[in-house]
């Protein structure tokens, strides 16, 4: 069955307006959601750590600062904008002492909630509004009357209002003028860690790398492996974002569609499906996000050391000269 879309004539931005809002932190989505919660008519407070590098933007977008703590005292909502490696420890720090009955707690992933680094009291909302793009798309959608697709998610409702607040908050971000669908906290951690794993990010760099490699050992020049392997991911990716899958191969050529139908298959294969089961499984279990806290609490080690070994691959030599030869690509926009 096909998930309800919540839009804009359904949710009701009033229950929000009443109430004021605490960002903790002012990075991308901080920022974004800080800038869209004023816009929208909601009282905003941001609550930075004194150190804090991004202390100086949020001063110059003109927004009140202060503490974490003296930030939760004054909301009824508050949006954690925090790195999931940090949540945990700014939470026990600095939050929870504050907490008082009736409160919401916000997350843009579901991460510190579905592996319980954070243990929120039973006497508040607990809930996730998290936007399907990067903060400065959800900032810039907004300016121009448009949206970023959000997704939400009930945690905890203590107040039996929290439902109706969640969306409300997605309303005031933008969300709900493109469309809102509900998950769990569950589904949306899972899925989003799986994607980044095996599609998005460790899938596609190391796809991309592998077929890199594989001209440059047949005697292909670098260069013209890379504009093939990586350069050119960009247009097909944008492609698929715009039009989905079929309306990709409606747009290239006939021969491009052929080697995509039948050697696609044959390169992502049952094997490769079976390890991507694997991942799931790990990530379900949470040895993926036990291992992950290990390293981040051990210095990390493995985690640094690999980042330099694929720094220093040659896809990455060659990119940096081809990249070079393309000005707009240095453009700010």
């Amino acid at each position: 069955m096909l998930a309800k879309i919540f839009n804009d004539k359904e949710v009701d931005l009033r229950p929000l307006l009443e109430k004021t809002c605490a960002v903790l932190g002012f990075g991308a989505q901080g920022r974004a959601h800080a800038l869209n919660l004023r816009d929208s008519g909601v009282p905003v407070v941001v609550g930075l750590r004194a150190k804090s590098r991004s202390r100086s933007a949020a001063r110059r977008a003109g927004f009140c600062l202060t503490t974490a703590a003296l930030a939760i005292r004054r909301a009824e909502v508050i949006f954690l904008a925090l790195p999931d490696t940090k949540m945990a420890e700014i939470y026990d720090a600095e939050i929870a002492s504050n907490l008082r009955a009736g409160q919401m707690l916000l997350f843009a992933h579901g991460f510190a909630i579905h592996y319980r680094t954070i243990v929120p009291p039973n006497d508040v909302d607990v809930v996730m509004v998290a936007p399907k793009g990067l903060g400065p798309m959800v900032r810039t959608q907004f300016v121009e009357g448009k949206g970023v697709p959000c997704v939400f998610a009930i945690a905890q409702d203590a107040t039996g209002r929290a439902r109706q607040l969640a969306l409300a908050y997605a309303k005031a971000i933008g969300g709900t003028r493109a469309g809102v669908i509900e998950t769990t906290f569950r589904e949306e951690t899972e899925a989003d860690l799986f994607a980044e794993q095996a599609v998005l990010c460790g899938g596609m760099s190391a796809l991309v790398t592998a077929g890199f490699e594989t001209l440059v050992k047949a005697g292909y020049q670098p260069e013209i492996a890379y504009f093939e392997c990586l350069h050119e991911l960009k247009f097909i990716v944008d492609l698929m974002h715009r039009a989905g899958i079929s309306g990709m191969r409606q747009r290239i050529s006939e021969t491009a569609k052929w080697g995509d139908i039948t050697v696609g298959p044959a390169i992502i294969d049952a094997s490769v499906r079976a390890r991507m089961r694997g991942v799931l499984e790990k990530i379900q279990s949470g040895k993926f996000a036990q291992g992950w806290l290990r390293e981040t609490a051990g210095g990390r080690k493995r985690y640094n050391k690999l980042l330099a070994q694929g720094k220093a691959q040659p896809i990455d030599k060659v990119g940096e000269r081809v990249r070079s030869l393309m000005s707009w690509l240095h453009e700010k926009p």
